[in-house]
Parts: structure tokens; sequence; C-alpha cells
């Protein structure tokens, strides 16, 4: 674990939050939070727990996946079907900052623990974050949504992919990332609005929003040429030279954002000065318009050597180029794994040394930090209820016989 940082203080030190969810983008968040020193009680169902406990990879009979996604929490175990499980959330509640969710909306309000009708009148500085499919109102919010299906209907399948290929899934669970991000901001906005007026709110994500707002120039483009924007696959529809090219032994990014950089590129790179007054490549529409045409010219340079003496020269003129790293060179490279710390060795009680991923948000004074792995299902039910809510041996033992934990 990542303790060299242990002497920092940690933004979200005191802050205790009850994470409801289960699979991505809830537990996602969730992690996050815990990262920054938030006391983070994951609250799963008896028996059963979070969906992604039967995801694999597995060892030692426990989920990889699962672990992965909820470092830097505690686990208790809750069957909100009875109403000793229910009171048990309830005196939680009184004592939390945050509660987080990805039930669809209105099951919260079903099973009597609505914030509105219920949370809020229990801890009015309650801060309650739900993110889901299509948010809580409108005509889809009762849809059932997962990520593939925000990748869809949010536009990013429609633009990914080969040229004139199908439409495409971005590779990870984009939008299941992208809708924990917006949810840890919201409430992150959410605490700094409660040190103002003293009181909480409902933070609402959808995952179809964050993948529309990912999209940004897409739709730019589309309003004002009423034109679809097309799958172009590592090219980009704003910029070029800006796209992926063949050399020796693989291919190599070169991207070329202004003007001062393309006309480097061309004079000191490729020794192809012509193409800076050339007609076809005046301009950066230009450019983006006649892309395939002067591909072909930067490719005869680049086939004549390996990405790695493309990326050493280009670089070298301070014009931004890189390799398309595969996961083994992620995993080994020492800016990624080392220096920004991204890949973090932790001990799970059950898995045994494993790494988790890092946290790509770095405050300098108060660095990120995981401090403890995945809990097993229920593995601090006794800590957290003698702990929090001062609860007897005899009680915990009760609610076990009425299978309420």
């Amino acid at each position: 674990m990542n303790n060299r940082y242990e002497n920092q203080p940690q933004a979200l030190a005191g802050v205790t939050v009850l994470d409801l969810t289960r699979v991505v983008a809830g537990p996602y968040a969730g992690s996050i939070l815990g990262d920054f020193g938030a006391n983070v009680i994951k609250i799963e169902v008896p028996g059963r727990g979070d969906d992604a406990r039967a995801y694999g990879p597995y060892r030692n009979g426990e989920s990889v996946y699962y672990a992965n996604l909820n470092h830097n929490k505690k686990g208790i175990t809750l069957n909100f079907k009875t109403e000793e499980g229910k009171d048990v959330f309830k005196k939680l509640v009184e004592k939390a900052d945050v509660v987080i969710e990805n039930y669809r909306p209105g099951v919260m309000e079903k099973l009597g623990l609505g914030y509105e009708s219920v949370l809020k009148k229990i801890n009015p500085r309650l801060i309650y974050g739900a993110v889901s499919g299509f948010g809580s109102y409108g005509p889809y919010s009762q849809r059932p949504g997962y990520d593939i299906i925000s990748q869809a209907m949010g536009g990013l399948m429609s633009i990914t992919g080969a040229e004139g290929g199908d439409e495409t899934r971005s590779g990870n669970a984009m939008g299941d990332i992208l809708g924990g991000m917006n949810l840890v901001m919201g409430i992150s906005m959410a605490l700094y609005a409660r040190e103002k007026t003293g009181i909480g709110q409902r933070v609402d994500v959808s995952l179809v929003d964050s993948v529309v707002a990912s999209l940004e120039n897409a739709y730019i483009r589309y309003f004002e040429s009423k034109k679809l924007p097309v799958r172009m696959g590592n090219a980009y529809a704003s910029i070029a030279p800006y796209d992926s090219y063949q050399a020796k032994d693989g291919k190599v990014i070169i991207a070329c954002g202004n003007q001062k950089l393309y006309e480097k590129l061309c004079r000191e790179v490729l020794d192809m000065e012509w193409m800076i007054t050339d007609e076809r490549f005046l301009t950066v529409p230009l450019r983006v318009q006649n892309n395939k045409i002067q591909k072909k010219y930067i490719e005869e340079w680049t086939t004549k050597r390996t990405v790695a003496e493309i990326v050493d020269i280009i670089l070298g003129k301070g014009i931004p180029a890189g390799p398309i790293n595969n996961v083994k060179q992620i995993v080994e490279d020492p800016h990624i794994r080392d220096a920004r710390e991204m890949f973090v060795e932790v001990e799970h009680p059950v898995i045994g040394s494993m790494v988790v991923n890092g946290n790509p948000i770095k405050l300098m004074e108060m660095m990120p930090r995981v401090t403890c792995p995945a809990p097993t299902l229920g593995q601090h039910n006794e800590e957290i209820l003698k702990g929090m809510l001062g609860m007897t041996d005899e009680e915990i033992a009760d609610l076990r016989e009425k299978k309420a934990i």
C-alpha cells in the first residue's frame, strides 16, 4: 500500500459515506472518496453481496474484479427486506455525511428509504448521491441502464470504430467510469455547498448524460453543419495531422495541435516543407478534409523507421508523439506505474497480494492513498455496529437471527 503520504492530512477525513452501490460506476466513485480519506462503509445484501462479486477473475474464491473497485472501504451486510435491517440503516444515516446508490430510480422509495420522504428528515445535512442509467427524472428514468446502453444511447458508439465499420463500444466501461467521476464531482460540490448552507442535497447523475457531455465537439459539429459525425478510426474531426501512422514495427501517434507544430513537423522532421504551402494543406480544416492524402506522405517517412525511433525524433523537436501502448507496456512503464502511482499493491485477507488501480486525482498536499483492501462480505459487521451504533453482542446476534445482516 502507498504509505509514503501517511503523514499528510486527507481531504475527506471525517466524512462518512454509506455506499449502497454495485458493479462499476458507484463502487468506483466510493473508492475515489475513500482514497482521499472518507470513511466509506460498503453495505451489501447478506449472502450475495454486490453483483460484481460474481465477476471474474477469481483468486482463492474471491473476485479480483470486485476487490479492485472496492478498496478503501469497510463492509457490512444489511437486509432491507427486514424492518430491522432498515432500522439499522436509518441509525447509520443519522451519523453519515453521504449516501451513494445506483438502484433504478424509485427503488429506495419503495423500500421506505427515499431521500425526500425519509432520509432527509432523519439527517438534513445528508448528501444523497444517485447514479443511474438515465437519471431520476425524464421520460427514460425508469429504464434499466448498463454501460453499453449509455455508450449506445449517448452517442459514443456512433463515432467510435474504423471508418466505414460498425459502431463500436469503447474497450472499457467508459460510461460507468464517467458516471462515477461525475458522481464524485457532484458530491464534492455538495459537501462544499453544505459548508455554506448547513444542509445537504441530492446529487443526480445519469450515465447517458455523462457520455453525451463527453462527446462535446461532436455535437457542436452537428449543430453547425447538420451533418452526422462519422467513424474516423484514429483520426480527429477537428485537427490534422492528428492520427496513427504506420511504422516499421507497429503504429505511432503524431499530434500536431496547432500551425506552429505542423510547420515544424514538415520542416524539421519530414523534410517536406512544400506541405506547408500546398493548397490542400494550408489550414486546419483543409488538412482535416485531405487527411487521407496527407497521411500517405507522412507514412512515406514513418514506414522507414521504428516506433521508438519516430517517437524519439519527433519528441526531440517538441512535437507530441507516442507509441500505442498495450496493457503490459503500461503496467511496466516507470512514469505511470511508479512516478504517478497508478497501480498500487495491497494485501487482501483472502486474495493475498494483489494490485489495484491508483487514483488519477492528485492533490499535492493531500495525496490519495490506498490504506485498506476491499472487504470480504460482511467483514466489518461487528466493528461498525458496535463502534458507530454502540450495539451489544446480543443485539448483533439478534440481527443475525432475524436475517437482517
